[in-house]
Formats: structure tokens, C-alpha cells, sequence
């Protein structure tokens, strides 16, 4: 049975009930670190992102993109046999993760008290939008309730204008992908400490408020809640923004210290600009930004990026997807790989992000059709 051959995390075994983004990009990236990840879905209700278009070779490009390096198994675990299955596996894994409602899967028979019972050791990690508990934990939703209710939607955008959806799902990757993978081995290092195993409880809600800290802060300290637009680092100072070249294409100036402002200004001949860092008021900040902005309107995106390189200036392009795979520096640090599917053929995704010295990590391989390792997997059961 095939299981990942590098890695941090070989010898894990990971069962994953979870379906759509949240979950399945989390465990992808601990299969991705070495750990055996077996996808458990219902033959009767398989994991809904299956069914969204696109399709390559007739598999979704979604469920393709967040499910490499796994097993798959199709087992009813709503039957009683499909049930036992299941707590038999439960035996032989570290780790179970689940991404329903609270106490969903308690009318199944394999939650997390039914799951201790046969393996003391385990740890469950349960993803929700909501918590186990108060009073939304029953409430369905998706990352823009999550963003919304934890504050972040309302901070996002420009000034005195309506709030922006963020281009990625925030709640969905930082409070549920990201977060499973700290909770998964924050409760295994407990686990080497104590012995046995827990429950540990990831709310997408709670886990995306820390994205809050800076502004938070400042309301604390201040009881003034910020504008959309007005914070420091979202469009709060003209020496730190997105501006438009000549060519229609835009760059990100991230000049924050004054040591690089000061450069900036003196590097192209605008000395007295190095006090546009602290405008008084609206008026003087809209002022300094369209300044800023006529000096960008001169050259194209490439002549300004070169410019930033060869001085050190904190000006980057801001890329569109299709550019991502010819920048050299995420080329070197193998950011856009290649795998090769047996239905799909040759397709292209987002790399591992952490980069091991000894243990390296990298997909083992792509990922599986639908049951592809239920006979396997069953076999060694013992079934």
C-alpha cells in the first residue's frame, strides 16, 4: 500500500473526513509533509467540491488542486459494518479530522467520545465556522459569514466606500486550512508530553480574528475604530500602496521605514517628499498619494521593478495568476510545480511552502480518483 516517502511528518496517519476548502487544503499540506492521509468519503455523498466545474479528464480542477498526496476511501460510515470499519481505523490512526456541524457525526456513532473509546490516543480535530459552542455553533455558513462576523470584512476596502470581498478565502484557508494544521500538532506535541489524546475545537470564526491584531490594537488603545482604508498599512500612508504604471499595470510600494522612503525620494530627485510619511489629514494624504501616483504614470511596471531591484526600494509588480510560474525567485524556491494524474494528465499547483533541511517535503503524488485505496486500505484491516 503506497504511503509518503519524505517528510516531517512520516509515520502520522491521518484520517480526514473533511470536504470543500477549508480542511482538505490542511490535510493536503500535512500529506504533502509526509504524514499518511486517507480521505474517507460517503459512496452516497462524496465530497461536493467533486462536482464543481471546472473539469480536466473529468475530475474538478478544485478537487484536484487541494487533495494530492492522499488516499482515497469510499466507506458508508452511516451503516452499522461501515461503522465499525471506521473505529477499526480509528485504532490505527493518530489523527481524525472533521469538518460537519456539532454533534453530526454523534448519530453516526463515530465522534470523538466513540472514537476514544477504542483508541484513548487519538486526537480529533473538528473544524467548524462557528465553534462546539454559544450561540451560532449550529448555524451554517461560508468564509464570508465567518470574515464577517470576526471583523475583518468590515475593515477591508477603501475609504468611505462599501467593504471589499478579499480576493482569497480568508476564513476558509487562514482560520481553517492553516489553523487544523497548528491545532493537528500542537495536540500531537501534547500527546508526547501527556500521553494521551483530546479534542481540540478550531472555530474558522475565532481563528481568523488574530488576522485583527494591529487594527484591534489601535482600537483598544484609542476606542476609536479605524476606517476602512485609513489603517497605516491599508491605505493609510502614501509611501505604502498599490500605484499604476504607464503600461496599465500596477506596482506595490512598501517603503515604510523612513530609511527606504528617504532613498526612494532622493533617488528619484524628490527630496521634499520625505515628509509625505505623515499627512495631517485627509485632504493632505489624498494630495500626497496623487503626487506619488503622477511620478508611477511615467514608467512602465518592468522599468520600476528593475528600478526597486537595483536599489533596494521595496517596489514589487503586482502579479495576475499567469505570472506566477515565470517569476524566478518562486521558480527557485519551486512554488509552481508539476504533477501528473492518471485521468487529468499534467497539471500545474501551488507547491509546499515550507522548506525542510533534513526532512524534505514535497507532494507525493497526485491526487486520487474517487475509492481509489478502499481495497488496500481494507485489506490491511484485515476485511
Amino acid at each position: 500500500m503506497r504511503k509518503p516517502q519524505t517528510g516531517p511528518l512520516q509515520g502520522i496517519r491521518i484520517l480526514d473526513l473533511t470536504r470543500l476548502l477549508p480542511g482538505p487544503l490542511g490535510t493536503m499540506l500535512m500529506a504533502d509533509m509526509g504524514a499518511e492521509v486517507i480521505k474517507i468519503e460517503d459512496p452516497n455523498a462524496p465530497d461536493y467540491v467533486r462536482v464543481f466545474p471546472p473539469f480536466v479528464g473529468g475530475e474538478s480542477v478544485n478537487y484536484l488542486a487541494y487533495n494530492r498526496s492522499k488516499k482515497s476511501m469510499l466507506l458508508d460510515y452511516k451503516s452499522e459494518e461501515g461503522k465499525n470499519i471506521f473505529l477499526d481505523l480509528v485504532k490505527t490512526a493518530d489523527v481524525v479530522i472533521e469538518q460537519f456541524r456539532p454533534n453530526y457525526l454523534e448519530k453516526w456513532g463515530i465522534d470523538y467520545p466513540k472514537a476514544r473509546l477504542v483508541n484513548p490516543n487519538i486526537i480529533y480535530v473538528s473544524v467548524t465556522g462557528y465553534g462546539q459552542t454559544g450561540p451560532y455553533a449550529h448555524l451554517a455558513g461560508h468564509d464570508l459569514n465567518y470574515i464577517s462576523y470576526a471583523g475583518v470584512l468590515g475593515i477591508t476596502g477603501e475609504k468611505d466606500s462599501a467593504p471589499i470581498i478579499p480576493g482569497v478565502q480568508l476564513a476558509d484557508i487562514a482560520g481553517g486550512s492553516y489553523m487544523s494544521v497548528i491545532a493537528t500538532l500542537a495536540a500531537l506535541h501534547a500527546r508526547t508530553q501527556t500521553g494521551v489524546g483530546q479534542h481540540v475545537d478550531v472555530s474558522m470564526t475565532d481563528a481568523v480574528m488574530p488576522l485583527l491584531s494591529v487594527s484591534y490594537g489601535i482600537y483598544a488603545a484609542t476606542n476609536q475604530a479605524p476606517q476602512r482604508g485609513t489603517l497605516p498599512l491599508s491605505g493609510g500612508m502614501p509611501n505604502y500602496g498599490i500605484y499604476e504604471c504607464k503600461d496599465k499595470k500596477y506596482v506595490a510600494l512598501g517603503t515604510l521605514e523612513p530609511k527606504f522612503w528617504g532613498k526612494f525620494c532622493d533617488l528619484t530627485h524628490k527630496p521634499d517628499w520625505k515628509m509625505f510619511m505623515l499627512p495631517q489629514n485627509d485632504e493632505q494624504l489624498q494630495s500626497f498619494k496623487n503626487l506619488i501616483g503622477s511620478l508611477f504614470l511615467e514608467q512602465n511596471q518592468n522599468e520600476w521593478v528593475s528600478f526597486g531591484l537595483q536599489h533596494d526600494l521595496l517596489i514589487s509588480p503586482v502579479y495576475g495568476l499567469e505570472d506566477l510560474e515565470n517569476d524566478p525567485h518562486l521558480q527557485a524556491r519551486k512554488m509552481i510545480i508539476e504533477t501528473e494524474h492518471t485521468k487529468a494528465g499534467k497539471l500545474k499547483s501551488i507547491g509546499v511552502p515550507l522548506k525542510f533541511s533534513e526532512t524534505e517535503a514535497h507532494p507525493a503524488w497526485a491526487a486520487p480518483t474517487l475509492g481509489e485505496d478502499t481495497e488496500d486500505i481494507l485489506r490491511e484491516l484485515g476485511y
